[in-house]
């Protein structure tokens, strides 16, 4: 759903550049956290419909940021789509295990990503 806010947690300059200029050209409001430390405070904060939350973060990674997020009474109604590299036997399970609700693999295809977003836009 278009206007919808979407928080995206990527600590790269140009995975974070191409992420939100895809969700602001397809009419999402995008806000923006380079850390778990922040994107917990964010979330809270901006009550986002997604958080795209990448796994591979300095310091505490996007996996232990889900499990505080769905741990925390404020934000655990929000979805979390992990962004990772990781798309090995296993990466899945231990994804969804962690908190997080679904997964893109990156790079990804432009229509699939738009597609998984819209699907958990307003799962809230």
């Amino acid at each position: 759903m278009a206007g919808e806010k979407i928080l995206v947690v990527e600590d790269n300059d140009a995975n974070m550049l191409l992420t939100t200029d895809i969700l602001e050209v397809s009419g999402y409001v995008v806000v923006q956290a380079e850390s778990a430390e922040q994107a917990i405070a964010m979330a809270r904060a901006e009550a986002p419909a997604l958080i795209l939350m990448d796994i591979a973060l300095p310091g505490m990674d996007g996996l232990a940021a889900a499990g505080l997020l769905k741990a925390d009474e404020a934000a655990r109604r929000i979805p979390i789509v992990a962004l990772t590299a990781y798309a090995m036997k296993g990466d899945r399970e231990r994804i969804l295990a962690a908190g997080c609700d679904g997964y893109v693999t990156k790079p990804f295809e432009i229509a699939e990503f738009l597609k998984t977003v819209a699907e958990f836009v307003g799962k809230k």
